[in-house]
């Protein structure tokens, strides 16, 4: 199956991401459909669109938008599928609902976007355990380097789950600065995001 302008992928294990094990025991964290951090983000990439986008290939692993593997209720409570499926094992998905794709283990930016990892706060004075704007670069389109130290215009960051590591999507021409490590920066990753697929908190 191919498709003109979309691609055609299959989730990476169920639609949702709701259980941990614990203790030799599965622990369900959610039973909510329409709750999008508990939404499975990983798929494989089973073709690819036969206009455009040679980068993405067959078989690579990709993090898709949350709506995308997302049921929901209509108004009359009625449970929907979103708009990309095709069957429970096939969704059709736009290059824009692709964030991250994966090829050789190591996971590549679609061109236009970073990734940055949040810093812990460092002034003892501030009650808030982030500093705000500014963070490492994990993952890069090539606009920046990975591991340099950046700032970022306000509410352009869109948080994401990687690996079990909280990143931020971060438009590349929102990265504003580039900074001079200090040599005590250290990401900010919260015990909740640590062992999590790929996820993200954005509507």
């Amino acid at each position: 199956m191919t498709s003109i302008h979309d691609f055609v992928i299959a989730p990476k294990g169920g639609r949702y991401n709701n259980t941990k094990e614990v203790d030799g025991g599965e622990l369900i964290l959610n039973t909510e459909i329409y709750n999008h951090q508990f939404v499975n983000r990983e798929a494989t990439v089973v073709s690819t669109p036969i206009v455009g986008h040679p980068d993405i290939m067959r078989g690579d692993t990709i993090l898709v938008h949350h709506n995308v593997f997302r049921r929901w209720n209509d108004v009359k409570g009625i449970e929907r599928n979103s708009r990309s499926f095709f069957n429970e094992s096939t969704y059709l998905v736009a290059p824009d609902q692709i964030f991250l794709y994966k090829r050789d283990d190591g996971w590549i930016c679609p061109k236009g976007y970073c990734f940055v990892a949040p810093l812990k706060a460092t002034d003892k004075f501030n009650i808030e355990v982030e500093k705000p704007l500014q963070g490492i670069v994990k993952y890069s389109d090539g606009t920046v380097e990975v591991n340099d130290l950046v700032g970022f215009r306000p509410s352009s960051e869109y948080e994401f789950i990687v690996d079990g590591e909280r990143l931020y999507r971060v438009k590349s021409n929102f990265i504003t600065i580039k900074y001079e490590h200090q040599g005590n920066e250290e990401a900010y990753n919260p015990s909740w995001a640590q062992g999590g697929g790929g996820t993200d908190k954005g509507s």
